[in-house]
C-alpha cells in the first residue's frame, strides 16, 4: 500500500508523463497537417467553395470528415464517387436527378459558385483520413467484361452513368447494372428512354438528362451492345 507521499508522486508523474505524451502527439499532429491534408492544393477557388459551403449550412444536412449532420449523405468523398460531371448536373437541378425523390432544396448557383464548390469538396476528398470513410469489403461477381476491358465507353457515360450504374461490377449501385441492358432493349428503345425516361415509365427515377443528340445516339448504341 502506497504512503501519502508515495501517492502523490504516483499521481504527479502520472499526470506530467501523460501530459507530455500529449503534448507530443498534438505536435506531431500538427506537424503532419500540411502534408496529410495538401496545404499546398488549398487554391483561392477551394476557399471560396468552403465559404459557400458555410454560408448555405450545407453541415445542416450533409457531413464532411465525421461533422455536419446525418440527414443527407456524407460528402467526404463525393467526387471519387460521383464524379465532377454528375455532381454538376445535380447542383444545377437536384430534383431532376431525382425525380420524385431527392429533397434537397434548389440553391440556384451559378456555374462558377458549382464549380468552388467541385474545387472544395476535391480538396477534401484527397485529405489522408486513414480509411475512413470505409469502403464495403464486397467482391461482385460478373461474368461480363469490366470496363477495363471494353474499349468503346462513351465519355459521357464514365462521366454521368456510372455514378449510378455499374457493368462489370464497376460503377455505382443506385440503378441496376447494365451488363446485359442490350439482351433486352434494342437501340431505338434506349434512344426514347434517355430522351424522356418518365414517358416510358412515369414514376420512374431515372432522370431526365440533358444530353444531347450526338450524346444519347452515342450510349443508345454502346448500352446496345452489351448482351
Amino acid at each position: 500500500m502506497l504512503s501519502k507521499s508515495q501517492a502523490r508522486m504516483f499521481f504527479l508523474g502520472g499526470t506530467f508523463l501523460f501530459s507530455a505524451i500529449f503534448i507530443g502527439l498534438t505536435v506531431d499532429t500538427h506537424r503532419q497537417l500540411p502534408e496529410r491534408t495538401h496545404t499546398k492544393d488549398l487554391t483561392e477557388d477551394v476557399v471560396k467553395g468552403k465559404r459557400i459551403w458555410e454560408e448555405n449550412n450545407c453541415m445542416g444536412c450533409h457531413t464532411i470528415l465525421g461533422e455536419g449532420a446525418y440527414y443527407a449523405p456524407d460528402l467526404t468523398k463525393v467526387v471519387e464517387k460521383r464524379g465532377e460531371e454528375w455532381i454538376r448536373l445535380f447542383m444545377k437541378d437536384p430534383e431532376a436527378m431525382f425525380p420524385n425523390e431527392r429533397k434537397m432544396p434548389k440553391y440556384n448557383f451559378s456555374d462558377e459558385q458549382i464549380s468552388y464548390l467541385i474545387a472544395f469538396f476535391k480538396w477534401v476528398g484527397k485529405i489522408d483520413t486513414n480509411g475512413w470513410p470505409p469502403k464495403p469489403d464486397i467482391v461482385v461477381q460478373t461474368s461480363v467484361k469490366t470496363n477495363q476491358e471494353i474499349s468503346n465507353i462513351p465519355a459521357k457515360f464514365n462521366q454521368v452513368c456510372k455514378a449510378c450504374h455499374a457493368i462489370g461490377g464497376n460503377g455505382g449501385n443506385v440503378g441496376p447494372a447494365l451488363d446485359h441492358v442490350g439482351a433486352k432493349y434494342e437501340k431505338d428503345y434506349l434512344v426514347k428512354w434517355l430522351k424522356d425516361p418518365q414517358s416510358i415509365k412515369p414514376g420512374t427515377n431515372m432522370p431526365k438528362l440533358p444530353l444531347s443528340e450526338e450524346e444519347i445516339q452515342e450510349l443508345a448504341a454502346f448500352l446496345s451492345s452489351l448482351k
